[in-house]
């Protein structure tokens, strides 16, 4: 019976510590709530932007399975480039468009057995070679895209939350001189919410560090993958159409 009524009494003024932390939110003013309204900002937008490239990447990781289990079984570029409607999502995918782009304006262009056509082959190579880097990066700048906006939230909102803190702090010490008096109803307001900012600050910034981190890994991942195709489609093109 003792238990139960101690259980009954914790979990009461847990509630009643709740209610006060939720009171103190909603009666912060000025500098303050201006800092909490910021970070609630910059939290929901990094939250969204997570789920947003998470689901993407996600995507976009399917389609470039898919495509490169299709590129490999296919016998025909011309086939694959005209199925790539299909994998609209994945990065290879664009490579290889790039690429194969490329490589049709070259053969459009014919082939001598010249030294002329030699060194037009040669500069060939280096074209679609460059066609398939630039694709890379584009298609890598285009996965970053967003999650930069992870790393400055990151560095910043412990700063704000800490700029909140010190205002607060700051407040606190205005209101001992005013009332001439160090007692708990002078400071207690003001210290709670310096506090209540740090806290809004380490919130905003946790899951955005750990969003941009394991976004970045999987962006070096799609990276690598164009990477390595890119690689794997050079040599089949100096392979066929330039020996």
């Amino acid at each position: 019976m003792e238990s139960v009524w101690v259980n009954l009494v914790t979990a009461q003024a847990s509630q009643e510590g709740t209610m006060s932390v939720i009171r103190i939110i909603l009666e912060t003013r000025g500098v303050v709530l201006a800092a909490v309204l910021l970070l609630v900002l910059l939290s929901i937008v990094s939250w969204y932007i997570i789920g947003y490239k998470w689901f993407y990447l996600r995507k976009a990781r399917q389609e470039s399975e898919a495509f490169l289990d299709h590129f490999w079984k296919s016998k025909r570029l011309d086939a694959i480039y005209q199925s790539l409607d299909r994998f609209e999502d994945a990065p290879v995918g664009q490579v290889f468009k790039a690429g194969y782009i490329e490589l049709s304006k070259l053969k459009e262009s014919g082939a001598d057995g010249d030294s002329e056509s030699m060194r037009r082959r040669l500069s060939g190579i280096e074209n679609v070679e460059r066609a398939l880097r630039r694709a890379v990066k584009a298609e890598t700048t285009h996965l970053e895209s967003k999650v930069s906006y992870l790393a400055t939230v990151g560095s910043t909102a412990p700063f704000i939350g800490l700029f909140g803190t010190v205002w607060g702090i700051m407040i606190a010490f205005v209101n001992i001189d005013m009332e001439g008096a160090a007692g708990l109803d002078v400071v207690a307001q003001p210290i709670a919410e310096a506090l209540i900012v740090t806290a809004f600050g380490l919130f905003a910034a946790i899951p955005a560090v750990v969003g941009y981190n394991f976004l970045v890994s999987r962006i070096k991942v799609q990276t690598a993958q164009m990477d390595n195709f890119s690689d794997d489609f050079l040599n089949i093109v100096k392979r066929h159409f330039f020996e």
